[in-house]
Formats: structure tokens, C-alpha cells, sequence
């Protein structure tokens, strides 16, 4: 019994002695280091912000299966996965294709070294939804509902929707409820299409949004509806709807529809949305960068 733990003391001694530690750390070291780290930190963003977090889940649970499968010796399955590892190589770039395009397009972009070094001082973010905007949008939906006025108006979070945003009339303008009901005015140049807000801004007017695919979905529901349900379906967003038909208000959220509903749950489920936005403002860990600590107390 000595015997052996002593063999082991050894074994453990000399695997010991076989690792190699670098003769020399010097300043190329410590670049690869960092950008290593900048690699890691915004692919990790970019995964975040886009549909690729709810896809990468499922292939960690893949993964996970695997390692389960091999430790339980599971060889049949370890075969089967081993033939269609190209396939699904090949099936994971189709699945992502609009996510790697839109990134390689920001590799392009002439503000991606902005982006990169984001401690440019004279500039502030307001990050948060405030309730005067929650208090303009409801009374132009409840307002365009009254003369039944259709209206798609999507709210972003945290997926950004440039994809979409391409596709309409930039804007840039503060939201009031007088601008949105002028908007949607009927034969307007601007009211065909949804019209996206960003934070306390109106970014663009006349965007074309994916249609849902859903076959679960009432019948009755025109394209307006389908469209707020198929970007809810893509993006965590949240979108407004108002009916052509019948003035009812209803909104979409990871999927779903909820119809014809009052102002108060319209401005709780908004109320939601600023205070997400504020947690995650004051869980940031960049709060550090100059001028970022004054904005904020402006803001609050």
C-alpha cells in the first residue's frame, strides 16, 4: 500500500516536471494577450445581441450531449455524430449566415475602430426608454386607435435591429406623439412600414419587418400583425400595433400577441422595459470612463 502511493507521489512529480513554463514574457506576449481578450469580449457581445445567443444555447446542449455520450461509452451515437460532424459544420454557417454577414459588414463599417476604443469623452449615451417617451407613444396609439389609424411601431432592446432599419427612411427625431400620429397618417409618404425606436429616438420610419410564419395565429390578423409577431419572433423587441380595421391596440413580445389591450397594461409592460434598461445601466462595469458618471446623474 506504501508502495503504491509512493509510485503515484512520483507519477504526479514527474508529470510535474514535464511542464515547461515560457523562458521570456515579453511585450508581443502581452499584445496577443489583449487582443485575445478584445476578440473574446466583443464575439461575445456580438453573440448576445443577435439571435446567435439563443442558437449557441442549442448547440451547447448538443455539446453537453456529446461528452455524456462519451462518457457512458455510447458508441453508436459517438459514430452516427462523427459521420454528420461536416453536415453540421456546414448546417451551423447556413444558420448563422445573417449574423456573420452583418458582422463582416461592421468590419467594414469606417467607425469600427470607434467602437473598438470606446472612450471617446465627448460623447453620452442616454441608455434608457424615459417616461416621457412610454407617456408619447401611448397617447399616440390610443389616438390614432380612437380614428382607427393603423400603426406599427417596434420598441428595441437589447438585439439591434440595423438589418432592418436599412430597409426604411432614417429619421433621428425625439418621439412625440404628435410626429408618430403624422407618421401613420393615411396617404403620408411615411405610413406604410413600422417605424423603430431606439432608446428616447425615432431612428427610422417605413421599415420592412420578417412576417410570421406562425400557423397558430387568428386568422383575422392582417399583415401589420404578423409583421409585429415576426419580429418579436427574431429580436427580443417589443412592438405596437394598432388596428386598420377595428382601432384596437395590441403588442407583441418573444412571439406572442397580445390583443386589444388597455393603456395601463401597454404603459406597465413599457415600464418593464425602462427598468431593465435602467439595471443594466447601473450593472455596466464601465461606468468608469470619463464623463460617464456625470451623464448619468443628469439622467437620474
Amino acid at each position: 500500500m506504501k508502495s503504491m502511493k509512493i509510485f503515484e507521489y512520483l507519477s504526479v512529480k514527474l508529470k510535474l516536471s514535464q511542464i515547461s513554463l515560457p523562458v521570456s514574457f515579453g511585450i508581443i506576449d502581452i499584445v496577443q494577450i489583449l487582443l485575445i481578450a478584445i476578440f473574446v469580449y466583443y464575439l461575445m457581445v456580438w453573440v448576445k445581441s443577435t439571435r446567435a445567443y439563443m442558437l449557441l444555447k442549442g448547440v451547447l446542449l448538443v455539446i453537453l450531449f456529446l461528452i455524456l455520450a462519451s462518457v457512458f461509452h455510447m458508441d453508436t451515437i459517438l459514430w452516427i455524430c462523427k459521420q454528420l460532424s461536416v453536415v453540421a459544420i456546414t448546417g451551423v454557417i447556413v444558420i448563422f449566415q445573417p449574423e456573420l454577414r452583418r458582422v463582416l459588414e461592421q468590419l467594414g463599417e469606417k467607425k469600427m475602430l470607434s467602437t473598438l476604443i470606446p472612450f471617446d469623452t465627448g460623447k453620452t449615451v442616454d441608455d434608457r426608454i424615459s417616461d416621457r417617451t412610454i407617456g408619447e407613444l401611448i397617447h399616440a396609439v390610443y389616438a390614432m386607435g380612437e380614428v382607427k389609424t393603423g400603426a406599427l411601431i417596434v420598441v428595441e432592446q437589447n438585439i439591434v435591429l440595423k438589418e432592418y432599419e436599412k430597409t426604411g427612411i432614417a429619421i433621428d427625431s425625439a418621439i412625440s406623439s404628435q410626429l408618430l400620429i403624422n407618421i401613420f397618417e393615411h396617404n403620408t409618404p411615411l405610413h406604410d412600414g413600422a417605424v423603430i425606436v431606439r432608446n428616447d429616438r425615432i431612428v427610422a420610419a417605413t421599415c420592412y419587418l420578417p412576417l410570421s410564419d406562425n400557423l397558430d395565429l387568428n386568422k383575422s390578423l392582417g399583415t401589420r400583425h404578423r409583421a409585429g409577431v415576426g419580429i418579436s419572433e427574431v429580436s427580443d423587441a417589443l412592438t405596437i400595433i394598432v388596428s386598420e380595421e377595428t382601432g384596437k391596440v395590441s403588442y407583441t413580445m418573444g412571439g406572442k400577441i397580445y390583443t386589444g389591450v388597455t393603456p395601463g397594461v401597454l404603459r406597465e409592460e413599457l415600464n418593464k422595459l425602462k427598468a431593465k434598461s435602467g439595471s443594466k445601466e447601473e450593472n455596466s462595469k464601465f461606468k468608469i470612463w470619463k464623463g460617464r458618471g456625470r451623464h448619468e446623474e443628469k439622467t437620474n
